[in-house]
């Protein structure tokens, strides 16, 4: 379910963002570490430091993702270069994006720019079906936070019977 609608959103953002969001749903990075990404770190597979954590950690790019980066992002320094090119886009911008299609959509559910990094943890959890695989990739200390991210789905979806249930009994 969240996927479904992780695909709406995709298709509705503006193309600048939908790009930084296929990049967080490929990596499993947080939105601020796609965004700070510079053109020369981009390869088929490369090393990023987490802003958050300080933790060192792989990732890579398909072709065509990197070809598509680097046509959007022109002469800037920056792989998602922001209005005046000298500094990277914002969080807050692609956040304002995603919540601007979440309201166009009238979609019940929370959707932000973190909800690229707990779909990368579905999609592993899916695949691999071990929680200890899914915690490395995503450099958590705790496998108790990595549940929750790993089982995003499950729990958006129980929210959302319980709100139907709810709208039943009025």
């Amino acid at each position: 379910m969240l996927e479904q609608q992780l695909n709406l959103v995709l298709a509705a953002l503006l193309p600048d963002n939908r790009i930084v969001c296929q990049v967080a749903l490929r990596t499993g990075l947080r939105v601020g570490d796609v965004l700070t990404l510079r053109r020369e770190h981009l390869s088929r597979c490369f090393w990023i430091t987490e802003q958050k954590t300080g933790k060192r950690r792989q990732v890579g790019l398909p072709d065509w993702l990197i070809t598509e980066i680097i046509r959007r992002a022109g002469a800037s320094e920056w792989a998602f270069p922001g209005r005046d090119s000298k500094k990277h886009r914002t969080r807050q911008a692609v956040w304002k994006d995603i919540k601007r299609v979440q309201r166009a959509l009238r979609l019940d559910i929370n959707l932000g720019t973190h909800s690229m990094r707990k779909d990368y943890a579905v999609g592993l959890m899916r695949q691999y079906g071990d929680i200890a695989k899914v915690q490395r990739a995503l450099n958590h200390d705790s496998s108790t936070v990595t549940m929750l991210y790993a089982m995003a789905d499950k729990l958006t979806e129980t929210a959302q019977q319980r709100r139907n249930v709810r709208r039943r009994k009025r």
